[in-house]
């Protein structure tokens, strides 16, 4: 599908290093939406963070001056819960390797923490990862019990630099237990698919924009979506035009891309 810059409708936006770097916000944020809504765009943000809960991304971008619906936001605990509750419609115990932010996204849909008698693992970013917890994952998957994987992302972004994400922790259960994990944030594009429905947008109206090659702009590609890359985050300009194929645009950050979405914008097909 050709890229036609006119036709966008819709933008989906990550978050850590689009939006900002740990707690380090990238450009003027609320200037940033402020011009996205001047020119007619409706956003949503799906991002594979899944250590917080909705309301407190909400808060966290109201910190910024950005004011968001909860409906504008989707992470990977939200599509995780929702797939467990397609599996399991009556809920039940799974084990969490995890934060607050995702057992209490579970929770709203009927999944308790706990190891007795889990119906699934599930692994995610967890900074108070210790060996106990670790243990307890791995006995539980070599017992049978499925591995879930909340996001693959090996690193994110902070000020410091890139410090271990979700998928570290994942590669080390897996190397513990030779089981592959079923992941289901990006690239999965499931999560894309469910920003679609919410905006009520086609997939050639919504431009998908993330910092990362093999799961913001790779999920967009596997559905087909029209996808920006920023190398605000963890990908330098070399690696941006290696991959193929090339994303659609490449900016330095969100506020250099929304100005020339905007340019080019104003040019007929």
């Amino acid at each position: 599908m050709t890229f036609n810059p006119k036709k966008i409708r819709a933008l989906i936006l990550d978050m850590d290093g689009v939006l900002w770097r740990g707690e380090e916000p990238i450009g003027d944020l609320s200037s940033i939406f402020a011009e996205t809504k001047r020119f007619g765009w409706q956003v949503i943000l799906a991002t594979n963070n899944a250590t917080k809960s909705i309301q407190e991304f909400v808060e966290k971008l109201a910190s910024y001056n950005v004011e968001i619906e909860p409906w504008q936001v989707i992470n990977s605990a939200q599509a995780t819960a929702y797939y467990l509750s397609q599996r399991y419609p009556e809920g039940g115990s799974v084990y969490v390797v995890g934060e607050p932010g995702l057992v209490e996204i579970l929770g709203e849909k009927g999944f308790n923490n706990s190891e007795d008698k889990p119906l699934a693992v599930v692994v995610a970013l967890d900074r108070s990862i210790n060996y106990e917890k670790l243990c307890k994952a791995t006995l539980l998957i070599r017992s049978g019990v499925p591995f879930i994987g909340t996001n693959p992302d090996r690193t994110f972004p902070t000020p410091e630099g890139q410090v271990p994400g979700a998928g570290s922790i994942l590669a080390t259960i897996q190397a513990a237990t030779d089981v592959v994990p079923l992941v289901i944030g990006k690239p999965n594009p499931a999560m894309y698919q469910f920003a679609l429905e919410r905006l009520g947008t086609k997939i050639e109206e919504t431009l998908v924009v993330g910092d990362r090659l093999e799961t913001d702009i790779a999920g967009a590609q596997e559905l087909g979506c029209p996808c920006a890359l920023v190398l605000s985050g963890v990908t330098d300009e070399e690696k941006a035009w290696q991959w193929e194929p090339a994303p659609d645009m490449i900016a330095e950050n969100l506020t250099q891309l929304i100005q020339e979405l905007k340019y080019l914008s104003q040019f007929d097909d």
